[in-house]
């Protein structure tokens, strides 16, 4: 069932302020003297944040040239990067379930630059550019979709089960809403060890009606940890509009007692200074929740063709006038950073970063058979496997 006129322009607003800026491809000024790295620029929000029970952040948020830059070409390489994982399970080299984050971009770009790698993310399916951008690779993501070694998780987990503890990525998680506690469990860790530290939690609007949710969200708020719970609300839980599912689908009010912000996640600088603005305000104060208002491009999963309960236009339309890459392009236009020429160059390294990745996934060996009775039981203690019958003994663990 398709969105109603009315609620379809909800999700399809104008490129704020940034319309204005699609003729700017006569700029001439290279990238090679573009504004020095330490040139602070000033950048609005494409709309204002709304708070509930706290004050909303300023709009008006500082950027480099430098910076602008590192978020097309993340964005981009995310971008091509999914595009291709469509490809390689069209082609049966990815198989199970696998769910592409295609226009949810800024979600991730924007959210690396306002905190380290020493604060936590942990999310649900929907994991690949979460991964990328906590510093994974591409061979390693590649390789874990394909089920080979050199993956992340060694080719065990699959789409879903992505994870770089190192980077403090605690992973992506199949069962729906189930990595939120786990979430509110990591930031119990970092108020006990007082390292100044904190965890997002990120889930969807599908996953926002799950009981799990609110009781570890009652935990985090009598304990006052630094959880910050992100609804990436991409306005379709599977294949159920938000507005059937959620009797009242403001995700950030869901809190009730928790502070929350709405934020426009097609907009990689609102998501940052949302971010920043909530790790502030979790490490003095505890939990807080931030709506993402975001979309994807592809289906629920790549079972799911995605036009069967959403019309064609709806999508169109967000691609137009909401896509997060074409507003970094048009900022960088503006400013004259670079020229349309020079971010299509930027545009083909990427698409030949992910062909050589590829290839490279493709060259890794398949896990070996030995690897089904690793990361199961801890080492040394002798266990023991048996037949069906329990007669036999077949082995014994390492």
């Amino acid at each position: 069932m398709a969105l109603s006129t009315s609620l379809r322009s909800n999700l399809v607003r104008p490129l704020a302020g940034l319309t204005a800026l699609s003729s700017t491809g006569h700029l001439r000024r290279p990238f090679s003297s573009s504004a020095d790295d330490s040139t602070v620029i000033t950048v609005e929000t494409s709309v204002p944040f709304v708070g509930h029970k706290c004050d909303p952040p300023s709009r008006n948020v500082e950027t480099t040239p430098k910076e602008l830059l590192g978020f097309f070409h993340d964005m981009a390489l995310m971008r091509r990067m999914e595009i291709a994982s469509d490809s390689l399970y069209k082609s049966k080299l990815i198989r199970g379930f696998c769910h592409l984050y295609d226009g949810q971009e800024a979600v991730a770009v924007g959210m690396e630059a306002a905190i380290t790698k020493k604060d936590c993310i942990i999310t649900a399916y929907r994991d690949h550019c979460i991964f990328l951008g906590r510093g994974g690779s591409l061979v390693e993501c590649f390789s874990e979709l394909m089920g080979r070694q050199a993956g992340c998780s060694k080719g065990k987990g699959g789409s879903m089960h992505f994870y770089k503890k190192e980077n403090g990525f605690f992973g992506g998680h199949g069962i729906v809403g189930a990595q939120v506690p786990l979430g509110c469990g990591l930031a119990f860790a970092q108020k006990y060890s007082k390292d100044e530290t904190v965890t997002f939690a990120m889930y969807g609007d599908g996953a926002a009606n799950q009981g799990q949710l609110f009781e570890a969200l009652n935990m985090s708020a009598l304990l006052d940890l630094p959880a910050i719970l992100v609804c990436e609300n991409n306005h379709y839980g599977m294949g159920t509009a938000e507005w059937r599912a959620a009797k009242s689908p403001a995700y950030y009010k869901r809190g009730d007692y928790v502070p929350g912000l709405k934020v426009d996640g097609m907009d990689a600088f609102a998501v940052k200074q949302a971010c920043k603005f909530a790790k502030e305000h979790a490490l003095k104060n505890g939990p807080i929740i931030l709506e993402m208002d975001t979309y994807r491009y592809h289906g629920h999963s790549m079972s799911d063709p995605g036009s069967t309960y959403r019309t064609r236009d709806e999508i169109s339309g967000v691609r137009q006038e909401r896509d997060p890459i074409e507003r970094i392009r048009k900022l960088i236009l503006s400013h004259e950073l670079s020229t349309e020429a020079e971010l299509k160059t930027i545009e083909k390294k990427v698409r030949s970063e992910v062909d050589d990745a590829i290839a490279l996934a493709k060259e890794s060996p398949m896990p070996d058979p030995s690897e089904l009775f690793t990361n199961v039981y801890v080492k040394g203690f002798g266990i023991e496997v048996a037949g069906a019958d329990r007669k036999e003994v077949r082995g014994v663990l390492p």
